[in-house]
């Protein structure tokens, strides 16, 4: 176990029947920081997150959680925050007596009263959970998750369902744990909050990871685009594929910089108008869909 990995995974296996849901995983997640582990659907990232909870049997390899394996529950389970998904609260409890219950259960101490105002939930404490809202359900799931700032918390789609003031609010909360020492393990399908908060990113498909890295280590997998139009009868750039038009045009370009240079030096020097340009970088979303479009082999049975 490295002395600042949190979570260190090794060649992870999960299977059911003769259907491997992973295989041959290997990663860790280094103290204080987000790690986002995505993936397409079916990819195995749940049934990988549900053995480094604690919550599933592997079917070989090894998990460490704080160097220890996470089916202790009496060493790992007061050290550690999950927000899950669907959370399933009874709904006849209050707010506060929901976040007192799971803090009882986590071993953690905090005042209610605290985490609510994280979540802006103070005044609906004595509401019943069954009246709520369903974002304000997610914020309370959020809020029982970060009860006595764990130091490493689970964030399993935390954004479902929020608008922007509440999402906005989330992540505010989420920087100030980190500034606590807190490591997080978030999943989304709002690829551009991976994007913007995670430190390292893992990239699942069918089983194994496809990407591994930081947020530019992945984007940079796939080449940038330039894109324009010409006007009829100009005259055709130097590099760059027309479209069936012959007008449109797309370069791409593992050097943006340069060849964005190059082709707007050849324009001034002629005088061609460049119609509707626009340069941008590979993103999250690019990656994710090249791997959709291009399937890895089905895992070894």
């Amino acid at each position: 176990m490295s002395p600042s990995a949190v979570i260190e995974v090794d060649r992870l296996t999960i299977s059911y029947g003769d259907f491997r849901a992973v295989e041959d995983l290997t990663f860790r997640v280094e103290q204080g920081e987000l790690y986002a582990l995505l993936g397409t659907n079916g990819a195995g990232k749940t049934s990988t997150l549900e053995a480094v909870e604690g919550h599933r049997k592997v079917s070989s390899g090894a998990v460490r959680v704080f160097g220890a394996s996470p089916a202790d529950r009496r060493a790992i389970r007061p050290r550690m925050g999950i927000m899950l998904q669907e959370s399933g609260f009874a709904g006849d409890l209050t707010v506060a007596e929901s976040v007192r219950l799971v803090g009882r259960l986590s071993g953690r101490e905090d005042s209610v009263d605290r985490v609510l105002g994280v979540v802006d939930l103070h005044r609906k404490a004595d509401v019943r959970v069954g009246q709520l809202s369903g974002g304000e359900k997610r914020r309370l799931d959020f809020a029982t998750a970060v009860y006595g700032r764990p130091e490493l918390i689970f964030l399993d789609e935390p954004t479902t369902g929020l608008d922007i003031q509440s999402r906005d609010a989330l992540w505010e909360a989420v920087r100030d744990l980190r500034d606590h020492g807190s490591t997080v393990v978030l999943t989304t399908h709002y690829l551009e909050e991976a994007q913007q908060y995670a430190d390292r990113i893992g990239l699942m498909h069918r089983g194994t990871f496809r990407h591994q890295g930081t947020v530019a280590d992945l984007t940079r997998t796939l080449p940038s685009s330039i894109r324009f139009s010409l006007a009829p009868g100009a005259q055709a750039p130097p590099i760059g594929s027309p479209a069936a038009d012959g007008l449109s045009y797309t370069i791409e370009t593992f050097e943006l910089q340069a060849d964005l240079t190059a082709l707007l030096n050849w324009a001034a020097a002629r005088g061609v108008e460049l119609r509707d340009l626009s340069a941008a970088r590979t993103r999250l979303d690019d990656v994710f869909r090249a791997i959709e479009a291009d399937p890895a082999p089905t895992p070894t049975r």
